[in-house]
C-alpha cells in the first residue's frame, strides 16, 4: 500500500499559473495512468487558458468561489462541484469571490509537456 499525506508534498507552479501540491503521481509513487493533486488560486487569480492533448481532467472544488470556463462555457463553481475537462478542451478557472482550493485528477498523469497555450 502507498499512503501519502498532503503535507508531504511541496507546492509548485504549473505552466498555467496555478499552485499545486502533488498527492499521488509518477514523481512520488508507482503511478502509471493518472495523477491527483491539490490546486489553489488566490482571490482574483486565474489560470491561463490552455488545453491538454492527452489528459482528461476532473476538478473537484473543496473551498472558495469562482468561475470555470470550458470550451467557451462559463459556470460558477464552489465546494462540492465537479467539472469534467475532456482532452483538447480549452479551459481556465478564476477565483472570483474567494480563494479556491480544488483537487485535480488527470489521466494520463499531468505533465508540463501536455499543456498548450494559444500561439
Amino acid at each position: 500500500m502507498i499512503l501519502r499525506t498532503l503535507n508531504e508534498s511541496k507546492p509548485f507552479t504549473t505552466k498555467d499559473s496555478s499552485t499545486i501540491r502533488s498527492i499521488l503521481d509518477r514523481s512520488n509513487a508507482p503511478v502509471q495512468n493518472q495523477s491527483l493533486a491539490e490546486a489553489t488560486l488566490p482571490l482574483g487569480a486565474a489560470t491561463q487558458p490552455h488545453f491538454h492533448k492527452l489528459s482528461e481532467e476532473f476538478y473537484f472544488f473543496l473551498e472558495g468561489a469562482g468561475e470555470m470556463t470550458v470550451d467557451g462555457e462559463t459556470r460558477e463553481v464552489g465546494p462540492g462541484d465537479a467539472v469534467l475537462i475532456a482532452p483538447g478542451a480549452w479551459h481556465t478557472v478564476k477565483a472570483t469571490r474567494a480563494a479556491l482550493r480544488f483537487l485535480c485528477c488527470c489521466a494520463p498523469a499531468y505533465a508540463h509537456e501536455d499543456t498548450y497555450f494559444e500561439a
